[in-house]
This record gives C-alpha cells, sequence and structure tokens, in this order.
C-alpha cells in the first residue's frame, strides 16, 4: 500500500491529474480555506453554523464540500447567510489573474 505522499507522488506525475491539481489549489483551495478559517476563528461547529442558518449538518459540510468540487456551487445567498452564522459579512474581490494567491 502506497503512502499519502507516494500515491501524491504518483497521481501527479501525470500531467492531466496534475493541471487539475494546480488549478485547484490556485483557483479555489484559497476560498475553502478561507472559510474553514473564519468558522474556526468564530469556534463553530458544523453543527452550530447549521443551527444559525437554520439547516442541518450535512448541509454545511456539502457546502463546504462544495468549495472544492465546485459542484454544485453554493450560491451568493447561502454565503452570505453562512457568514452572517459566523458574525461576518461576505465579501468578494477581483484580482488580476497573475495575482499570487492569497494566504
Amino acid at each position: 500500500m502506497l503512502t499519502y505522499d507516494q500515491f501524491k507522488t504518483k497521481a501527479l506525475a501525470d500531467a492531466g491529474v496534475r493541471a487539475e491539481y494546480e488549478r485547484l489549489e490556485r483557483d479555489e483551495m484559497p476560498m475553502l480555506d478561507a472559510i474553514l478559517r473564519a468558522r474556526a476563528d468564530a469556534g463553530l461547529t458544523q453543527s452550530q453554523v447549521a443551527e444559525r442558518m437554520g439547516t442541518k449538518a450535512p448541509a454545511i459540510a456539502r457546502l463546504e464540500a462544495a468549495l472544492v468540487s465546485g459542484k454544485p456551487s453554493p450560491s451568493i445567498a447561502t454565503l452570505q447567510k453562512y457568514a452572517a452564522a459566523l458574525g461576518k459579512r461576505l465579501q468578494f474581490e477581483f484580482l488580476p489573474a497573475s495575482s499570487p494567491r492569497l494566504a
């Protein structure tokens, strides 16, 4: 059985896999990182966020997972409710395509 690092190295040797991994890392992981960081900063579990949004924890898990897969993409209204449940507000920013990834 391969370790995670061995599997990753083997998978990234495929040009198609590597291109998709780089796209996700550049475009989508920062969004997920921001959402998970905001939830952690608020000190809330998925269940607590769900309660504040009037939904169930699996819906929050799907929302967070959708930010990685892009399927289905959460609506702006849903993201605004999520932000409000964390005591935050949602803000979008358009950056030049050549901008480095935000931390």
